[in-house]
């Protein structure tokens, strides 16, 4: 049996300055730059918990909330937030820090990753045990997102996607 995990034990934390060959004639951060540092942390997160060679399959979200300026210190945190059988959803923070030490958060993202063997299959990974209230939302609403993004690629009905249902119950009910 595969023992489990818990989101801090993959949690990657990658922290570097930008530099002005990484920015745009506005002197802000490129987007695809922070998407390549955020693809790294979320592989090697991936890795952590499967303790296997992983693949990104999707970008599933990115918003970019503030723009990082040239000489910003960058800190991308990436942690699994839900395990399924082969696969894992990564859920990426961005905290961009001036020389001020002001710290905001800049962007956040979700990528998806399978772990494969040495051919390239898919293997079944850890369980996730989410530990903490942010951990515990986040392992829930992945769900969510999963079961709608099957859902619209025709893999799910409508009717077997129960955690979708309690979403629009909560809503219909104003919680």
């Amino acid at each position: 049996m595969t023992p489990k995990k818990t989101p801090s034990d993959s949690r990657t934390v990658m922290t570097d300055l930008v530099l002005p060959g990484e920015t745009n004639h506005l002197k802000a951060m490129f987007g695809g730059e922070l998407l390549a540092r955020m693809d790294r942390a979320a592989s090697i997160a991936s890795q952590r918990h499967s303790n296997r060679a992983t693949v990104t399959v999707s970008v599933n979200h990115v918003a970019f909330n503030h723009s990082i300026r040239v000489g910003s210190v960058v800190t991308v945190e990436a942690a699994i937030s839900r395990a399924f059988s082969t696969s894992m959803e990564v859920y990426i923070d961005v905290w961009m820090e001036n020389m001020f030490g002001e710290r905001i958060k800049a962007t956040e993202a979700i990528y998806s990753f399978v772990a494969v063997d040495e051919n390239g299959r898919p293997v079944k990974i850890p369980e996730l045990v989410p530990e903490t209230a942010l951990e515990k939302e986040r392992y829930k609403e992945a769900l969510q997102r999963r079961q709608l993004s099957l859902v619209l690629a025709g893999k799910l009905s409508p009717h077997d996607a129960t955690e979708l249902k309690a979403l629009f119950t909560e809503l219909e009910n104003g919680k």
